[in-house]
């Protein structure tokens, strides 16, 4: 807070402009915590279970993952857009969506179980992913969240997630020092879903109204599943086309090399960090620009696009280089082989940054509606590629799918689309020229 405070006085921002800013604080500084948190954590754990029991680990959730979008069923932007222009509706948004929500989680983790013993024939790995998937049900408890994203007042949100984060580490950290069971260690996640669901809960009562308050309409669900169907669609193609590699590998392959994968997994995670921060710190601006200069917003568009592509065009060469000793340093010599994976993966954060800027630029340009055929072609074509090359080329093809999945959902599909020609075009020029640009943009001001 005293960060927030001295800037606004430093720059005497209006009470709007203290708002957006705070929110953006709170939302950089919760990504924060959570990423190097997780990351840190994980590379204790990872030296702790081996290459075996950590791929074992990372499969069982991935694979609770995928059908965690049922769960969700494209909810939560619908809940939190109808809050926005209304926020008198709260109780019976709030009670309807989580009404709705529990009864797809019920169904999610239905058909967790049935395929899990159909498909699954170790008792272990069909125990640890039912374990694990208890907590689809703590999720549903993200409608209280949603509801201080619609009035823009992340400062509980964020505070609850940092204290799930050190809460969850030291968890984790005792574990390591018993030398618990995998098994322990699955629960341990679980805990952590445990500990956000009863953060956001009672943020919400003491800092908005009783829980009691909310209340189901028959009506409103209706309406809302019609709307957040699309969503679902969209966001399941994105977490198919995110986790099947991982669930693959563990299948065709074996969980050794799902471990070894997810190391390289963990940095690239960290990386996406980059361009997403750059696309919601700018977003905004290019939203008032647009709104009174056509011209001046094109201009701006371009260089947003430019920077924020070769940024991380510089980032992926640089922890490409020095992906050997970033692994042996961090996860130790016996995830060296995760080093190659890497060397590949680090430039995925370049598909990352042309999915989500073209992404910020078509909901600023009001034309995100189609988007849903980007994720399907990316979901697609991650699916027959590793299909095909996965057992031949094992992870360091698992790798290269990954970026070519990137690049074909946020870069190449949009020339697919008629409607975001323009988009490509502006992302053809940067991959050509953008550095120029930037460079010029660099020497203009140094003048």
């Amino acid at each position: 807070m005293f960060i927030i405070d001295y800037i606004v006085k430093r720059y005497h921002l209006s009470d709007t402009k203290r708002k957006v800013f705070s929110n953006v604080f709170w939302a950089v500084l919760s990504k924060c915590v959570n990423l190097l948190g997780v990351l840190i954590v994980g590379i204790f754990v990872a030296r702790y279970l081996g290459e075996e029991q950590y791929g074992l680990m990372n499969y069982v959730m991935s694979y609770v993952a995928i059908f965690q979008v049922l769960a969700d069923f494209g909810l939560d932007n619908i809940q939190i857009r109808e809050e926005a222009k209304d926020i008198s509706k709260k109780d019976v948004l709030i009670g309807t969506t989580l009404i709705l929500k529990l009864m797809f989680a019920l169904a999610a983790i239905t058909l967790i179980a049935i395929t899990t013993f159909i498909f699954e024939s170790d008792s272990t790995t069909q125990w640890l992913v039912m374990l694990y998937s208890s907590s689809v049900i703590l999720n549903t408890t993200w409608v209280f969240r949603n509801h201080f994203t619609s009035i823009v007042w992340n400062e509980y949100i964020v505070k609850t997630e940092i204290s799930r984060t050190i809460i969850g580490a030291l968890v984790k950290v005792l574990l390591l020092y018993t030398h618990a069971s995998l098994t322990w260690f699955v629960a341990s996640l679980v805990f952590d879903a445990m500990l956000l669901a009863s953060g956001y809960t009672l943020s919400y009562s003491r800092k908005v109204s009783s829980v009691t308050h909310c209340r189901f309409d028959k009506g409103i669900a209706k309406e809302l599943v019609r709307q957040s169907f699309p969503l679902l669609l969209s966001g399941a193609a994105i977490v198919i086309y995110c986790k099947i590699d991982q669930v693959m590998i563990a299948k065709l392959l074996n969980n050794a090399q799902l471990g070894i994968y997810s190391v390289a997994i963990q940095f690239t995670n960290v990386l996406i960090f980059v361009p997403t921060i750059i696309s919601q710190t700018i977003a905004p601006v290019l939203v008032r620009v647009r709104a009174t200069d056509e011209q001046r917003y094109q201009m701006l568009a371009s260089q947003f696009m430019d920077a924020t592509i070769w940024i991380c065009v510089i980032i992926a060469v640089v922890i490409s280089l020095l992906s050997y000793p970033l692994v042996l340093l961090t996860f130790g010599a016996a995830y060296i082989h995760a080093a190659p994976i890497l060397a590949v993966m680090a430039f995925k954060v370049i598909g990352d940054a042309l999915s989500q800027t073209s992404g910020q630029l078509m909901i600023i340009e009001g034309i995100q509606k189609y988007a849903s055929i980007r994720n399907c072609i990316g979901c697609l074509v991650c699916v027959i590629l590793n299909l095909l090359l996965l057992e031949r080329y094992g992870t360091i093809g698992a790798a290269f799918i990954s970026i070519i999945t990137i690049v074909s959902s946020g870069f190449l599909a949009n020339l697919l689309i008629p409607r975001y020609r323009h988009i490509f075009l502006l992302q053809a020029k940067t991959l050509c020229i953008g550095w120029v640009r930037v460079w010029k943009i660099r020497f203009v001001n140094n003048q």
